[in-house]
């Protein structure tokens, strides 16, 4: 699997995980044609980093046909107020701008691949 430092510098993401931030989330997320799974995680937290390497083979599995970006809550705390991130990892499936889709804590790359493909299909 590709990895890549992320631009943030939050350690490595696979090549087709983005970082999206209060400023890119928009035109990354809100405005994307096709459905994106957003985990929300940070730096200090351990089921969010044992989940990292899932989210980035979702993101290689899914490639052209949906996104898939993490938001540092540490660095993005008007996207965690926002959509209400209580608890990480919290992971959440965006479709035309809505959030259609919300897990909080470890799950496993069966389930949401499961609940990505429905937002594909």
């Amino acid at each position: 699997m590709a990895e890549r430092t992320d631009t943030e510098g939050n350690g490595t993401m696979g090549a087709n995980t983005m970082h999206v931030t209060d400023e890119t989330f928009e035109s990354e997320v809100l405005s994307s044609d096709v459905p994106v799974l957003v985990d929300f995680w940070a730096e200090w937290c351990g089921p969010c980093k044992a989940l990292g390497p899932t989210i980035d083979e979702i993101a290689d599995d899914f490639a052209g046909r949906a996104k898939v970006a993490k938001v540092d809550i540490d660095k993005a705390q008007e996207l965690a107020m926002k959509y209400r991130i209580q608890s990480i990892p919290t992971v959440a499936i965006f479709k035309g701008g809505e959030v259609i889709d919300m897990r909080v804590g470890l799950s496993s790359k069966e389930d949401l691949s499961d609940r990505l493909e429905k937002a594909v299909g």
